[in-house]
């Protein structure tokens, strides 16, 4: 089981939390193209290696966090809040 580091509560396992997908993805305004609300919706990138996900600590604190977790090995490299830049991210 993968073991998960609440930023407010420390490490707990990875069955208290609840992925909430991709972060950084910008909603389009509500008048854009079916095209475009599409591709929101449906298309998301499937990297291998590091990928930026937002967590909520569901039986826990209750609180939302983004992490950086490697897909391939499942470990964590980096936990950081949702109003902070991603770590070592280029601007």
């Amino acid at each position: 089981m993968m073991q998960l580091r609440c930023p407010w509560c420390g490490d707990r396992p990875e069955t208290e939390f609840h992925c909430g997908g991709t972060t950084a993805i910008t909603r389009p305004p509500l008048d854009c193209s079916n095209e475009t609300w599409g591709r929101y919706l449906y298309f998301r990138e499937n990297p291998k290696g590091d990928h930026a996900e937002r967590w909520r600590h569901t039986a826990g604190c209750g609180m939302w966090f983004n992490l950086v977790r490697d897909t391939v090995t499942h470990e964590i490299h980096a936990v950081y809040s949702m109003t902070d830049p991603r770590p070592g991210a280029r601007p």
